[in-house]
């Protein structure tokens, strides 16, 4: 280059190579890009493929790459927790599986033992008959139960559940419930002690849903509080909501089981289920209910002394009517 020659070839190769090295930043660039990108498809491939979901993709301080691979983060994230998730929902579907099957094969070989001995003669006496007979309707009587709660559990599951709200009297659904109890409680030897107020205390909620919750939580108190011999609902009111407490001096709940009550078909002591008659699912029937009504559902337990389920359903708002005097 002959730097005394004219200004315009000083200026021609100049341009030439800024666009040399411009060409030459672009061409690495891109290779820098394009080796990134084949890095990065090459780790996705191992989260889908292999499905190994700890994969996270770095973006070395590439601005350009930051946000798509931010959203690619994310989305295997998400992939990851779903991936737990359906393990958790296969290790549950198979604990429900064998928890129902041992539930309706258990009754169904007792009825048919005793419609064998019936049917065979082997009860002596009306008297023995009477209660072979008894036993049967009871044993039936429970697996009705029982398929019954499955039926509803599958139709929450399977988003069916269609709630009528209608403007009901959250006290006199309480009495009301009590009532279908009593003849248990005569039978059981167990106190009754209600603190129910007279006013009415007014709800938006589906007659048949409500009914099935406090049901289910008085039930649960029956099979599992019957030691202490005392059944306990009160009705109490906060600014937002209204909250049904039922309660038992029975056993109650050990802490590592406290958590898992309203799992389904969880049962933290078997033998005492048996005993019972309680399938497990009761409870979870309930908390989705109860959630379905936008409220919320707890347990406290001191052994012996009070174990409390309780509910809470917010309260209906009334607006005055205006009028002109």
């Amino acid at each position: 280059m002959d730097v005394n020659g004219h200004p315009g070839d000083i200026l021609k190769w100049t341009l030439y190579i800024m666009l040399f090295f411009i060409s030459a930043a672009f061409f690495i660039s891109r290779f820098r890009y394009l080796t990134q990108l084949k890095r990065m498809n090459k780790e996705i491939r191992r989260a889908v493929d292999d499905g190994n979901v700890k994969t996270r993709l770095l973006t070395k301080h590439d601005k350009e790459l930051n946000e798509f691979v931010f959203s690619i983060n994310e989305l295997v994230e998400q992939l990851e927790k779903i991936q737990v998730q359906s393990i958790k929902s296969e290790k549950a579907r198979k604990g429900i599986l064998s928890g129902i099957s041992h539930d309706i094969r258990t009754p169904l070989t007792s009825i048919i033992g005793y419609i064998d001995a019936l049917k065979d003669d082997i009860a002596a006496s009306e008297a023995e008959k009477k209660a072979y007979i008894d036993i049967i309707s009871r044993k039936a009587n429970g697996l009705k139960q029982l398929l019954d709660e499955l039926f509803q559990m599958a139709k929450i599951d399977a988003d069916e559940i269609t709630l009528k709200e209608e403007e009901l009297d959250f006290a006199e659904m309480t009495r009301e419930c009590l009532i279908e109890f009593l003849p248990d409680l005569k039978t059981e030897q167990i106190e009754l002690k209600t603190v129910i107020p007279e006013e009415k205390y007014i709800i938006n909620a589906d007659h048949l849903s409500l009914k099935r919750i406090i049901g289910n939580l008085i039930r649960n108190a029956l099979h599992y509080g019957r030691e202490g011999k005392i059944l306990g609902v009160e009705l109490t009111e906060t600014p937002k909501d209204y909250q049904l407490l039922i309660w038992d001096q029975g056993p109650g709940i050990a802490d590592e089981d406290v958590m898992h009550v309203f799992e389904r078909m969880y049962r933290g002591d078997q033998s005492r289920n048996q005993l019972c008659g309680g399938s497990g699912l009761g409870l979870s029937i309930a908390k989705a209910l109860v959630e379905k009504h936008h409220g919320k559902i707890w347990v406290e337990s001191i052994p012996w002394e009070r174990t409390v389920f309780g509910f809470s359903i917010p309260k209906q708002f009334i607006i005055p009517e205006l009028r002109n005097n």
